[in-house]
């Protein structure tokens, strides 16, 4: 007769690593997952004069399709090292699915734009679960001598969602209206699920330990505040009273969460990774480039069809050619990062990003469809060999037992990241097109894009001196 503590553990065979055709495809039925929503939350950004004129909302109610999504994702990603050590991967992997698929329908039959919103909250839930889920698999999984190859390979969802979005979206929106953005994704959806029920294997004990449910509800409301701060900022000024009130609610949640970690006996993270420093300031530029990604992703489009006057189409395919070499570039660059180290990659990667960057601020003024394109294909080229080696190196500074809880910060700041980035670009130019007539919002978004540009060049700073020290500072 089994006792209680054999019950609190299911034991798997022993694991051994291998690069074979079923960590490819389970790497893939999650990156398919993963690059859907990132996909839907950049195609949306085309459609968005489309929306503000069928809904009668404003530019910055609309831009919430993607705050929503990018904060429900900064909510649940945090939750993975949970699900990661409580449950079995492909019983995730299902239950991921199942939010997403859920999510699309109610997008595509959404009649109001509330409607639209819990849709793209269920898209975030799914993907939320979904992407770290896909690092967690390649970690586990995939052979020391080819782990950057196999992150390279994982990456290829930022490299290329971002990018595929606008341009794929773009067109579809234009031809066959926003809600085909939804619908044709989900045959995409249904082979990715075949392939992970079929590939997808457990590598690591499964132990019953309780949900944090305190630690969880500190961390996902004090980003919440946050995210509803820069908002507010934009509106009524970032020192009005609601402002710095969420402001200072967002430091005491968060602080309430790091006590509550501290003394828990099984906490949500553990904060153990924090000491690691090289881990620390590489998460802190993947996550200021991030920053700038889904800044980018938002100005662009918008900036070419509300100043230079394009259609949705030409407007979302100024990002497809850098896509295009960022799919080529991920797994390559994890290659290089195999053979040569991470220093000059890395580098390499986070100079480039922020020469194009520094172009897209100086060159505002006016910026047709051919030089966008061929500035973002600088900035895609850094993107592909910065993101996934820096996260390879960050985390190959933790323990073992300690890089589900790695994975989880990095990937919960991304998301954070990405929506602050949405947002605080969206505010930039919201704010130069208050109060400015119609036969003057070319000229009002063009200036808010200019110092949103700024912005970004600023932060793109960032990356290169933190991995600067890090690869400087490498055992």
């Amino acid at each position: 007769m089994q006792n209680k503590s054999q019950l609190s553990t299911e034991k798997p065979a022993p694991f051994e690593r291998v690069l074979d055709a079923r960590l490819v495809l389970s790497v893939v039925a999650a990156g398919i997952m993963s690059f859907s929503g990132v996909c839907v939350e950049t195609a949306m950004n085309v459609t968005f004069p489309t929306l503000m004129s069928e809904f009668g909302i404003g530019t910055s109610t609309v831009q919430w399709l993607t705050t929503a999504y990018l904060l429900v994702l900064a909510a649940i990603v945090p939750t993975s090292s949970y699900l990661n050590r409580r449950f079995r991967t492909k019983h995730v992997f299902i239950a991921a699915m199942v939010f997403y698929i859920a999510g699309i329908v109610c997008g595509f039959s959404a009649q109001s734009f509330p409607m639209l919103i819990v849709g793209r909250v269920l898209e975030g839930m799914g993907t939320g679960i979904a992407l770290p889920l896909m690092f967690n698999i390649i970690t586990e999984q995939a052979p020391q001598s080819c782990m950057g190859t196999m992150m390279g390979i994982g990456t290829l969802v930022t490299a290329m969602a971002p990018a595929v979005g606008p341009s794929v979206g773009g067109w579809l929106a234009e031809n066959f209206g926003w809600r085909s953005i939804f619908a044709a994704l989900l045959p995409v959806l249904a082979v990715a699920l075949v392939l992970g029920v079929g590939a997808i294997r457990q590598s690591h004990e499964v132990s019953r330990e309780k949900f944090d449910v305190p630690g969880w509800a500190a961390i996902a409301a004090s980003f919440a505040c946050l995210v509803f701060a820069v908002d507010l900022g934009s509106g009524f000024g970032w020192v009005s009273p609601a402002t710095l009130g969420l402001f200072a609610a967002f430091a005491l949640l968060l602080a309430l969460f790091v006590a509550r970690e501290r003394r828990a006996a099984e906490p949500l993270i553990h904060l153990s990774i924090f000491g690691e420093r090289r881990f620390v300031m590489g998460a802190v530029a993947i996550v200021c480039l991030q920053f700038v990604v889904l800044g980018l992703s938002f100005l662009l489009p918008n900036y070419s069809q509300l100043v230079m006057g394009t259609g949705a189409t030409e407007a979302g395919s100024i990002l497809l050619p850098g896509c295009v070499v960022g799919a080529v570039m991920a797994p390559l660059s994890g290659q290089i990062l195999d053979r040569m180290g991470p220093r000059r990659p890395i580098l390499a990667g986070a100079a480039c990003a922020f020469v194009g960057t520094v172009l897209f601020a100086v060159l505002s003024q006016n910026l047709p469809t051919l030089p966008a394109i061929c500035i973002y294909i600088v900035f895609a080229f850094g993107q592909s060999l910065m993101v996934g080696n820096s996260m390879t190196t960050s985390l190959g500074f933790l323990p073992a037992q300690t890089k589900a809880d790695g994975n989880a910060v990095i990937n919960t700041l991304q998301q954070l990241a990405g929506a602050i980035g949405t947002s605080v670009s969206s505010a930039i130019v919201n704010a130069a097109q208050v109060g400015v007539a119609a036969d003057g919002l070319a000229a009002a978004t063009m200036s808010g894009s200019r110092a949103a540009y700024v912005l970004l060049a600023v932060v793109a700073v960032v990356p290169f001196a933190a991995m600067s020290w890090v690869t400087a500072n490498r055992k």
